[in-house]
């Protein structure tokens, strides 16, 4: 499969009508030039354009290899996540045939998507083939999962474990689905409106907020033999004064954040035994700008915490609470997505037709500031000089991303 490769349209015309569909094009072009939106700050590390349409949703691969996007081009691309340094980002194309997605997410093995279909209301499978150069071809299932839902869709997952998909819709709905196309549990959210829901990074709870100022969390439990018992809630996350916008975990599911219309952000200690009737505990709350639409996303060692504000992105220190970098007009409208990669050096968003990969530099600065805090601690010689070292190979790598960021072009 041909990279990045777009048909080129005919551009023959009568002979007659060549001069004003000549001046026409030309002043659409100087216009769509004059209009395109630059953005340029000293931690953009990519700007990733391939996309005819405008980008809905991104997902990394959890061996952190590949990006996936998609748009309503009617494609989804695959980038490779080593490219991001790079002058160049080639990507692979995966065509939606006469639809387009507008949501996307890797399968834990990273050999497949699963895609949200925009006319079809339903979901659609690609299998990632590697051919025998090394480079990958998808082939979309036999046939897509059956239309269920009766609102419009807001997300969809996939467990980690592979057991089971979940998608939500913008009334109260949510079906968790066997990796067929069968439903084995659907859920009823009582939240008037759903404004957001996902799966876990660990693959076990499903969770969802909107109009009510808590969010709900559901346990899927399975058997030893790996067949389906049931659906249980687990816990809620309750202490907004309005309605949630949006969530998010982090990566081994200990940390939770939330952010609300009531103009704050909290972060939850998530790792609790609910089964015992222990709720989580609020550790953080601080005030930010939010509006209809934001995302957050937390970085995979929960250090840092990404929230969006229509085309603004604020990057927050957990520990400290503090705003330590304000992206204003990331993209020319308001973003669809944030994802932090499975590294945590990264956070990528989408709001138009390109996709920005930003370095996350307040992850490093949160990393040095742990590492001095254990230092101070340390009672041996030896971990004291190991501890220093890590701190001194820390400064050394921000440093570099901060020099290498500034002499990066602007996109």
């Amino acid at each position: 499969m041909a990279l990045c490769t777009v048909p080129q349209e005919s551009s023959a015309v009568k002979p007659s009508a060549v001069k004003k569909p000549k001046q026409e094009k030309q002043q659409r072009r100087s216009k769509d030039k004059n209009t395109q939106h630059t953005f340029s700050h000293p931690l953009l590390a990519a700007t990733l354009k391939a996309h005819n349409g405008n980008v809905t949703c991104l997902d990394f691969s959890s061996n952190g290899k590949y990006l996936a996007s998609c748009a309503d081009d009617r494609t989804v691309r695959i980038w490779s996540t080593k490219d991001f340094m790079e002058r160049e980002h080639k990507c692979l194309r995966a065509n939606v045939e006469l639809d387009h997605a507008v949501l996307v997410r890797f399968s834990p093995d990273s050999r497949a998507f699963i895609t949200w279909l925009a006319n079809g209301d339903t979901i659609r499978i690609f299998k990632m083939v590697k051919k025998e150069d090394g480079t990958l071809n998808f082939k979309a299932a036999a046939e897509d999962f059956p239309q269920k839902h009766k609102a419009s869709i807001i997300n969809i997952g996939i467990a980690e474990t592979g057991k089971f998909i979940m998608s939500a819709s913008a009334d109260t709905t949510i079906h968790i689905w066997d990796l067929k196309g069968d439903i084995l549990a659907t859920l009823n959210t009582n939240q008037v409106t759903n404004s957001y829901a996902a799966v876990s990074p660990c693959g076990r709870f499903v969770a969802s907020c909107g109009f009510t100022p808590d969010v709900k969390v559901w346990e899927v439990c399975f058997g030893k033999g790996g067949e389906f018992r049931e659906v249980i809630r687990a816990f809620d996350l309750k202490g907004h004064s309005a309605g949630v916008h949006a969530f998010a975990f982090s990566n081994n599911s200990d940390r939770m954040a939330t952010v609300s219309k009531d103009g704050t952000w909290k972060l939850w200690n998530t790792h609790v035994e609910y089964r015992k009737q222990q709720d989580p505990y609020l550790l953080k709350t601080v005030p930010c700008s939010s509006s209809e639409g934001s995302r957050v996303a937390l970085s995979p060692d929960g250090r840092v915490l990404a929230v969006s504000h229509g085309s603004d992105v604020c990057l927050y220190n957990c520990e400290s609470g503090d705003l330590e970098e304000r992206l204003s007009a990331v993209h020319s409208s308001p973003l669809t997505d944030l994802h932090f990669d499975t590294t945590g050096l990264f956070l990528a968003c989408s709001g138009d037709r390109a996709i920005r990969v930003l370095h996350n530099a307040p992850g490093h600065r949160a990393a040095i500031s742990h590492l001095r805090t254990l230092l101070k601690k340390a009672q041996s010689e030896a971990m004291r000089d190991r501890l220093t070292q890590q701190v001194e190979e820390a400064e050394r790598a921000l440093d570099t991303l901060l020099s290498h960021a500034h002499t990066q072009p602007l996109s």
